[in-house]
């Protein structure tokens, strides 16, 4: 087994641990937020936490009202133009948190008076050391080169610090993502099938919208690092309005299909795609796409619970990367590549 497949196996335990650990920095700042809560956000991150930092972009706007922005760190570290405004939160995500230019943003952000949150799966590290507060997301060891267990740490941590900022999502509720995690992984040998059916595959196309946009962005990530597929990421809505043009019979299209407020026009869009003969691969529960036209349905996770005054879709985003993981792996397996450790890449990339 790759240490990809090893540390994907033990998602439901790392989620857990998240849910399981009381944290101090949480409760200071759920109190330090109630009297002076964020007029802004800006998250900064690169690579599989910069994807993360997408899905807090969509969770923090719907459940909290608050204005989000991914941050370019070249604006702080090549160009010194850095400027937010008065009551700006600061996120830095990095798994190493040894990043040299979320680092040196974390730092201009603190200079000019913003108060700075650090989400690092290391305790010790710089970013931990220079943040005002620190999340720990407490995955352990992640080997692989292809980050799978840290990136829904750090899902699940951005949940909890919506928590903290009063996204009124119960921790009950956020419970029910590592079961559901487990139910995915119960399944490896069917996406392994299909992953075996695609061993030739040199492109892709792989489209979400709203709280699972950041998934494509992950699972495209995934296909290109362990298995050198081309593969692009889009917004359905952006796919429809041009890039749907590429797509002929056999294309692959990689589609996350989730209920709530995005799937009326995923549906839409697919039964545009159903004319052009691709290969459309859903991932999605079967509800929602018993009545599409796919080539496959990697629709293994149960419907999730809908926490009252939320979109259904809130607490899909996990689950839904678990098939998307598995399928890089095994696809890298088929191709006779070795997904731990791709070429030309390392563990912790430093850029400025």
């Amino acid at each position: 087994m790759s240490l990809m497949l090893s540390e994907i196996s033990q998602q439901p335990a790392v989620l857990d641990g998240i849910l399981s650990r009381p944290s101090e920095a949480l409760a200071r700042l759920r109190g330090h937020f109630a009297r002076r809560p964020p007029t802004m956000i800006a998250i900064v991150a690169r690579g599989t936490s910069d994807n993360a930092a997408l899905f807090a972009r969509y969770l923090f706007e719907i459940t909290l009202g608050i204005p989000t922005m991914l941050a370019a760190p070249s604006v702080s570290t090549l160009y010194r133009k850095l400027s937010l405004p008065p009551g700006t939160l600061a996120v830095g995500i990095s798994q190493s948190g040894e990043s040299t230019d979320i680092n040196a943003y974390m730092e201009d952000a603190k200079r000019i008076g913003a108060p700075t949150v650090g989400i690092t799966n290391d305790g010790s590290s710089t970013l931990a050391t220079l943040a005002d507060e620190v999340l720990l997301t407490g995955a352990g060891t992640e080997s692989s080169v292809a980050a799978t267990k840290t990136y829904t740490a750090q899902i699940l941590t951005l949940y909890r610090l919506s928590q903290s900022l009063g996204s009124g999502i119960g921790t009950d509720e956020l419970r029910a993502i590592p079961d559901a995690v487990e139910a995915q992984l119960r399944h490896e040998a069917e996406v392994r099938q299909i992953a075996d059916e695609y061993r030739d595959m040199t492109h892709a196309a792989v489209i979400a919208r709203g709280l699972n946009y950041a998934n494509c962005f992950e699972f495209a990530l995934k296909l290109m690092e362990t298995s050198y597929v081309a593969a692009s990421a889009f917004s359905g809505a952006d796919f429809a309005h041009g890039p749907i043009a590429m797509v002929d019979e056999g294309f692959p299209v990689f589609v996350f299909t989730p209920p709530g407020p995005t799937a009326p026009e995923t549906a839409r869009l697919l039964r545009r795609l159903a004319g052009s003969r691709a290969d459309a691969i859903a991932i999605g529960t079967e509800a929602a796409t018993s009545d599409l036209p796919f080539s496959h349905r990697m629709q293994i996770f149960r419907a999730m619970p809908e926490p009252a005054g939320f979109p259904a879709d809130l607490l899909t985003p996990i689950p839904s990367i678990i098939p998307a993981q598995l399928f890089a792996a095994h696809l890298a397996t088929c191709k006779g590549l070795d997904p731990d450790h791709p070429r030309m890449l390392t563990k912790v990339t430093q850029t400025m």
